[in-house]
């Protein structure tokens, strides 16, 4: 996939803006906006959507250092845009709204059993162990996917806005 100078500097942007959406909402535990842009841009670039997903994902990494909880990072997104881009293109209107908030909120609930694999190779943990991992985390992916749930309502109208924003630049 070869990207014109153009697309390089939006998906850079985009990726920056996931970034700095996280940082703006940190202060509350496992509220954040990076589903609803990753299913945005996935829904709008299609396959191009993993380079502002990986362009965040490597910010992320700088600022925060490139330690054991990055790791997870370099797959926990990619299955959101995975299941994203296993969806129809032509989804009924009425239907895309909660289709997105509920596949934002699977992700958010599921969020630490999927961390959890990488977790338990690098820190040795046995199967029970990662169970015990997962069952702690639940408070989290609860809020997360109940975040997840209501910060969905934004994705249609961040697709709409993508999309025109392509079709005034062409």
């Amino acid at each position: 996939m070869k990207l014109s100078i153009r697309e390089t500097v939006i998906f850079g942007m985009l990726g920056g803006i996931m970034y700095v959406s996280k940082l703006i909402m940190e202060a509350a535990p496992n509220i954040h906006l990076l589903g609803v842009f990753i299913i945005a841009f996935t829904v709008v670039y299609r396959k191009k959507a993993l380079y502002p997903l990986y362009t965040y994902v490597l910010i992320n990494g700088i600022f925060g250092g490139f330690g054991a909880w990055w790791i997870p990072y370099l797959y926990v997104w990619t299955v959101l845009w995975a299941v994203v881009m296993l969806l129809p293109r032509n989804i009924p209107k009425g239907i895309k709204i909660p289709l997105y908030m509920v596949v934002n909120a699977c992700h958010g609930f599921l969020f630490g059993i999927l961390y959890a694999p990488a977790q338990a190779i690098m820190f040795g943990l046995s199967l029970k162990g990662m169970i015990a991992w997962i069952v702690a985390g639940f408070p989290f992916d609860f809020i997360h996917g109940v975040s997840n749930f209501f910060s969905g309502i934004l994705i249609v109208p961040i697709i709409s806005l993508l999309l025109r924003l392509e079709r005034e630049s062409v």
